[in-house]
């Protein structure tokens, strides 16, 4: 069974060896935290933010961060979502974005939750698509230099069911 817990400095290590390459590092990190690969100092850019990892009983299985967005404290911002490679296509990924849901509605009180994912990476879109996110076409997209190119973002969102 998967659950969440706040990240701890100890679980960095873990989440940057599961980057095995420069291209699956950005897709996650969008170089926000530096560049590949980065240290664990540098991972400490998460401390400011509500991160937390998701486990089960044989260790790590991903991470993400829960932040604002803008002035409102109904809103929250998914980010930094990561999957061990080794538990990726395994469900897991949709698991832990669920109970990041959860956490989000249920204990912090948010009526929604946003992400952006690049258009190139198609497994984590449809990850996120599963655990119930849906496409918003934002005014002006987001786009990325990494790696020499340019790197779409897709804008998704998922608003608290009102149930009476």
């Amino acid at each position: 069974m998967l659950r969440l817990r706040p990240y701890k400095h100890e679980d960095a290590a873990t989440i940057i060896s599961w980057c095995k390459d420069e291209k699956s590092f950005y897709k996650w990190s969008a170089g926000i935290m530096g560049d590949y690969p980065i240290t664990q100092e540098e991972f400490r850019f998460v401390d400011s933010m509500m991160a937390f990892t998701a486990f089960d009983e044989n260790g790590l299985v991903g991470f993400f961060t829960l932040r604002h967005p803008g002035e409102s404290l109904d809103e929250l911002r998914m980010g930094f979502v990561v999957v061990d490679s080794k538990q990726r296509g395994t469900g897991k990924g949709k698991e832990m974005l669920k109970l990041g849901l959860k956490y989000a509605f249920d204990v912090y009180g948010a009526k929604k939750v946003t992400l952006g994912v690049f258009e190139n990476n198609e497994p984590a879109y449809h990850c996120y698509k599963a655990a119930g996110f849906r496409d918003v076409t934002p005014e002006e997209p987001e786009v990325y230099s990494v790696m020499g190119e340019k790197w779409k973002c897709l804008e998704m969102a998922i608003e608290r069911e009102l149930t009476v």
